[in-house]
């Protein structure tokens, strides 16, 4: 889910996925069990977090700003979210458009029914659609693209519930993964070319549908496959239904989904996360030629790639940098002077580790370069004797349009510089980046198909799967502002 910005500001230092998405059928205490796999699935998604859920009467809606476990409790919140069915959502922060309205999952009244509807990802045509909507007289009540899915949905002519869903995501275009609850069903769909995830799960006698797998293994529930690139399931009370409207294409999952979106112990194609991001780092030692005398991570998020670094040189891996796991979203944000302090609210260097020593600094993306300046300087101040860095992907050129929040290409260090120039800038001995091919034969490719690539993999090469439809160059802020501004009069 991504919401219609007016403005492009403040983007983060790393990319950052838009949202994860839960659903649940057939069980006692759904809501419970959703507000658990929200928690497992809360690096997706911080903002908000939302539960619909259904008694086979009425539905049942709470929405929250923060995270999950600070807002759904037994006593204050779950005790109303009545019903067997439920599905939930977490929210990404994204710049501007911060009301509750916003929050998913969203809910409408059809002549088929009720239903309700979270959604991870983006719509490459949505302004497009939206538009058109409100010349044909609908009227939105947020700046999601997601409520334009609700509205394609209640707008359609067909007569049955998943009928109008097929009818709705034959116009709408992008990456996405949707769990929906009808009256008498939960539904999940993933875009034609597989980009966002989603997989199915079982528990007893109740299936489970989930952004990741992690959030399967919290409430026990058994990993049966991930939702086919353009598959429709659904899932009413024990049975599911396989429906395929879209014709065949090669599936092309988001290759950041393997590099850094999803948990390190939730599985993607046969392989724990952690195990790909190891291979990564094995990948990156095979082209390595730096000699040192240790490997230190950027933690979190570099440390399988540092360790398979590591273990592959037989060098040793040493925690450099430790983080502060206990920073607020907004202890950060709230005056110059704290802002100022940078990367040290976060990371801070272990001296005795790092002292006289020739380090390789291994992360798994460099996107602006702002955080591995300080970094870097971080480092030499405690006393490296030198510093190379190593990133486990290639260099990230091309923004993205399917739900992961990139900056602009102006923005993009590697569209901008060389990696000359970029080891300058952030003050490094050395960069190196990953080669695409390194990164496929890490992730289970020998190297790129020459018909097409197995991964959506834009960010590196360009190749974007799904045109971008809504590309309003200059007037894009402009249009987006007055959309906005007349949907919501």
């Amino acid at each position: 889910m991504k919401m219609l910005k007016t403005k492009f500001k403040n983007f983060k230092s790393k990319l950052n996925e838009e949202c994860g998405v839960f659903g649940i059928s057939n069980t006692t205490d759904a809501s419970a069990l959703v507000a658990l796999g929200l928690h497992a699935l809360q690096h997706r998604g911080q903002e908000g977090c939302g539960i619909v859920s259904f008694d086979g009467e009425k539905y049942y809606s709470e929405k929250r700003f923060g995270l999950v476990g600070d807002n759904f409790n037994k006593e204050k919140v779950l005790n109303k979210l009545k019903g067997n069915y439920a599905i939930g959502h977490n929210r990404y922060s994204t710049t501007g458009s911060n009301t509750l309205r916003n929050i998913q999952p969203f809910f409408a009244d059809t002549n088929a029914g009720g239903i309700g509807v979270a959604h991870n990802g983006n719509l490459t045509n949505s302004i497009t659609l939206r538009k058109k909507l409100v010349e044909d007289g609908a009227i939105f009540y947020t700046t999601s693209d997601t409520e334009t899915i609700v509205q394609l949905i209640a707008r359609s002519k067909r007569t049955k519930t998943i009928d109008k869903i097929v009818d709705a995501i034959f116009q709408i275009q992008g990456g996405y993964a949707l769990v929906m609850l009808t009256q008498k069903s939960l539904v999940g769909v993933r875009d034609p070319y597989g980009i966002r995830p989603l997989v199915i799960g079982k528990l007893k006698n109740s299936y489970v549908l989930a952004s990741e797998t992690c959030a399967l293994d919290i409430i026990g529930a058994k990993f049966v496959r991930e939702v086919e690139n353009g598959e429709i399931v659904l899932i009413e009370d024990e049975k599911i239904e396989s429906i395929k409207p879209f014709p065949p294409r090669k599936i092309r999952p988001c290759v950041f989904e393997y590099i850094y979106f999803s948990r390190p112990d939730s599985i993607l194609n046969g392989k724990t996360a952690y195990e790909h991001r190891k291979n990564l780092g094995v990948e990156l030692a095979k082209e390595n030629n730096i000699n040192a005398d240790i490997v230190v991570p950027v933690p979190d998020s570099g440390n399988a790639a540092a360790l398979g670094f590591a273990q592959y040189l037989g060098l040793n891996f040493e925690l450099g940098l430790i983080r502060n796991h206990y920073v607020g979203r907004t202890f950060i944000e709230p005056s110059q002077q704290i802002r100022s302090l940078g990367v040290k609210l976060k990371l801070n260097a272990n001296k005795t580790a790092i002292q006289n020593k020739k380090v390789i600094l291994i992360d798994d993306s460099l996107v602006r370069g702002t955080t591995s300046h300080k970094i870097v300087k971080m480092l030499y101040d405690a006393g490296a004797k030198e510093v190379h860095v190593k990133i486990a992907c290639p260099e990230i050129k091309y923004p993205d349009f399917y739900g992961v929040d990139t900056p602009t290409k102006k923005e993009l260090l590697s569209a901008n510089k060389s990696t000359d120039e970029i080891c300058e800038y952030i003050g490094a001995k050395s960069l190196k980046f990953l080669s695409v091919n390194g990164m496929y034969k890490a992730i289970g490719f020998d190297n790129r198909n020459e018909n097409y690539p197995q991964l959506t993999d834009h960010y590196f090469t360009g190749d974007y799967p799904v045109k971008l439809i809504d590309d309003l160059g200059d007037n894009k802020i402009t249009q987006l502002s007055l959309l906005s501004t007349a949907s919501n009069n």
